[in-house]
């Protein structure tokens, strides 16, 4: 179905939508390289470390060691706390607008909030003295040493040692909290990751250092908000202010200044909501052949929209979503959601299906899955944030979903382990993330 008018107002179906967000996010085929990925979907999810790689992969068949190239010899991709207090990668070019806007906006927040438990948990009467004194003596710290893990700045620096009010019944200790705060300031990156691929202990340094210049200045807040809303609208538009809002983790009023800035368009969408997109993007994409992808946990496609209707089915959502909203894996048939992806206990990847895909759509996928086992080479990835249907977990009494063979096969098809072993089985946190 193409594009049509509503009156005056152009109209743009679910299908064009799939088809642009398809064949916009690489998806329809693989970029060349991993900066081609990562500007795809503008920046990639960062808070596991594997979603990186395996989104890289999804879109370019990059290997490991290309993407942990960019991200630590190149460092063409940078990861940075942004977002919704969320760890971010973004291709290098971007950081002058993230950090004007939405880092800003979280750092502001934080320093606030910190400033206040500070105070609360006795450490100081006056918090916001005590966090500028303890920032600036890890920062020395760094300078000094050219690059610091946190366990490491902690016994340079003994004030992050100390600990804050309880937090499910534990205190926890500060130093985390400052660095999220100079993270978010741009004061810190994260620099080299002194474990695989899988798992994240990154040295602390600072921009100069890390990006071997004098680190740009930020943008002020309406041209950084405009540059990401700008960007934003490429890939994924159109989208609704109700999107953007919640992607950006800002206001309707950076929202609707970014658009106006943008002279973004006003388009009509098949729920009945007002889309927006740049004022060139009226054209309808080419419908892109019927294709499969395995994307990973907290991948920006599934994430990218507040509101997912036009390709994901909302009785799957308490399947494919844990508690806190945070994605699982998922599979994709068609431009659509169709169910998840496990790996069994010899690491073979297993398609864990929602609904009927045809003879094409399952002969696709399991290519898919060969593919991407082969890519994994026996690594296993886990994750904090796997969803019911990863689990093969049964949802209360009364609630939609699977019938009782569909049941039965996913929980065939998710790893079997002791529950306390289990690394799926853990506590799911809220998607504000700490540093790690």
């Amino acid at each position: 179905m193409t594009g049509a008018m509503i009156g005056t107002v152009h109209a743009i179906p679910d299908e064009q939508r799939r088809a642009r967000a398809w064949r916009r996010q690489a998806l329809a085929a693989p970029v060349a390289d991993v900066e081609a990925a990562v500007a795809s979907v503008v920046c990639l999810h960062a808070t596991e470390p594997p979603t990186v790689h395996l989104a890289v992969r999804a879109r370019s068949g990059a290997s490991r060691e290309q993407v942990d190239a960019a991200l630590y010899d190149d460092r063409t991709v940078v990861k940075q706390l942004a977002m919704r207090r969320t760890l971010f990668g973004f291709p290098r070019e971007l950081l002058p607008a993230v950090w004007g806007s939405a880092s800003r906006r979280v750092a502001a927040q934080q320093r606030t909030r910190l400033a206040k438990e500070v105070e609360l948990a006795g450490l100081a009467d006056d918090g916001a003295a005590w966090l500028q004194v303890v920032g600036d003596a890890l920062l020395a710290a760094v300078q000094d040493t050219g690059g610091a893990t946190t366990t490491q700045l902690r016994s340079l620096v003994p004030e992050l040692d100390r600990r804050l009010g309880a937090w499910r019944g534990a205190t926890t200790p500060v130093a985390g909290r400052v660095l999220t705060v100079l993270a978010a300031e741009a004061r810190l990156l994260r620099g080299d990751n002194e474990l695989g691929w899988r798992s994240a202990r990154h040295r602390w340094t600072l921009p100069a250092t890390w990006l071997g210049e004098d680190p740009p200045a930020p943008l002020d807040e309406a041209d950084g908000y405009r540059v990401l809303v700008g960007r934003w609208l490429a890939q994924f538009g159109p989208g609704t202010e109700t999107d953007l809002v919640w992607w950006l983790g800002g206001t309707k009023a950076a929202v609707r200044r970014a658009l106006a800035d943008l002279d973004a368009v006003e388009v009509a969408l098949e729920a009945g909501s007002v889309g927006w997109v740049l004022p060139d993007d009226l054209d309808d994409e080419p419908e892109p052949a019927a294709g499969a992808a395995l994307l990973p946990v907290l991948d920006p496609t599934l994430m990218g929209w507040k509101e997912r209707g036009f390709y994901l089915d909302p009785v799957d959502v308490p399947f494919l979503f844990d508690t806190n909203g945070n994605g699982g894996t998922t599979a994709w048939w068609d431009g659509r959601v169709v169910g998840c992806w496990v790996q069994d206990p010899d690491a073979v990847v297993r398609v864990v299906l929602r609904r009927d895909v045809g003879e094409q759509g399952r002969r696709a996928l399991d290519g898919e899955a060969a593919r991407l086992t082969a890519w994994l080479d026996g690594d296993v990835v886990s994750t904090v944030y796997a969803s019911p249907q990863m689990k093969g977990e049964r949802l209360p009494r009364g609630s939609p979903g699977l019938g009782s063979a569909g049941a039965r096969a996913a929980r065939a098809a998710a790893p079997a382990a002791p529950a306390a072993a289990d690394p799926l089985r853990q506590a799911r946190p809220a998607p504000l993330h700490q540093p790690p």
